[in-house]
């Protein structure tokens, strides 16, 4: 991937930076592994807006990702390098030996040709290949990894992202995850090996309100610029400050500093250092 910016032409222009797509090898999917995605505005089934500042966007077919890569043993050859509009990362068209075609999260050096396989058993050592996690050296990076044994890829999927192995012990391995958290894994839930692919989408800036617009997420109006029967900071004349002791969200709960995580939740005895106390370490 590269990141083109333009001349500042305008205030607008002097912000934004685009995806070059250098990296993509086609622009159209494969219509069979794709479907409409649903747009529902942020509102639940009476109609009531639960998420705020959801709605319209630029029309999408979602592509269907193989992350679960069940067929073991069979050699994939890899077709094409594409974009997903549902990720930052990119994804892989690779075919079988009997013709069928899935999708993968693209690791950052697979390019097309290449074979990649899955497995139950150990694989090479080589990016994109797929195996549980007590068949993969100490040391190596690893990326969409189960959390429960044939459940599929449930983290590590986002562009650029990626975790370590640092050890496996009492049929658990040892992860460290891009956050910094270090948590362990059963040792028999499978990961890929690599990093996922578009490592640079994040120094994109998307500069303006309408593209924002064109992703569907919708303007965000300031709580102390309401009245106060629509948010805890509303009312007053003229610049007035929030009045109270921590921001809020319009229900009132605390809007900075605030715990999201259930305390006593089922799996925390299998996070040996939270995100919390890797950057305070």
């Amino acid at each position: 991937m590269g990141i083109r910016v333009y001349k500042p032409t305008s205030p607008a222009r002097r912000a934004t930076s685009v995806d070059t797509f250098s990296d993509i090898t086609t622009t159209t999917p494969m219509r069979e592994l794709t479907m409409p995605r649903k747009r529902k505005g942020g509102r639940n089934n009476t109609g009531k807006i639960t998420v705020r500042h959801q709605g319209g966007g630029a029309k999408q077919r979602i592509r269907i990702i193989d992350f679960h890569r069940e067929r073991y043993d069979q050699p994939c050859q890899v077709m094409t390098i594409e974009y997903d509009p549902n990720r930052n990362a990119r994804i892989a068209l690779v075919k079988y030996a009997d013709d069928e075609h899935r999708y993968i999260i693209a690791p950052i050096d697979l390019k097309v040709g290449d074979t990649v396989v899955a497995s139950q058993q150990r694989v090479d050592i080589a990016s994109g290949n797929r195996m549980p996690l007590k068949y993969i050296p100490l040391g190596i990076s690893v990326f969409n990894i189960e959390l429960t044994p044939g459940r599929g890829a449930s983290i590590v999927r986002s562009a650029g992202a990626t975790a370590k192995l640092m050890a496996i012990d009492g049929g658990f391995a040892t992860l460290r995850l891009p956050s910094g958290e270090i948590r362990l894994v059963p040792e028999s839930c499978s990961a890929t090996i690599g990093q996922v692919s578009n490592p640079d989408a994040m120094h994109l800036r998307i500069g303006k309100a309408g593209r924002m617009r064109h992703m569907g997420v919708r303007p965000t109006v300031r709580g102390k610029v309401m009245n106060p029967v629509d948010h805890p900071h509303g009312g007053g004349e003229g610049h007035n400050p929030i009045g109270l002791k921590n921001p809020k969200t319009y229900t009132g709960k605390i809007a900075y500093g605030v715990l999201t995580r259930r305390p006593g939740k089922y799996s925390d005895k299998f996070i040996l250092r939270s995100r919390k106390q890797a950057k305070r370490a």
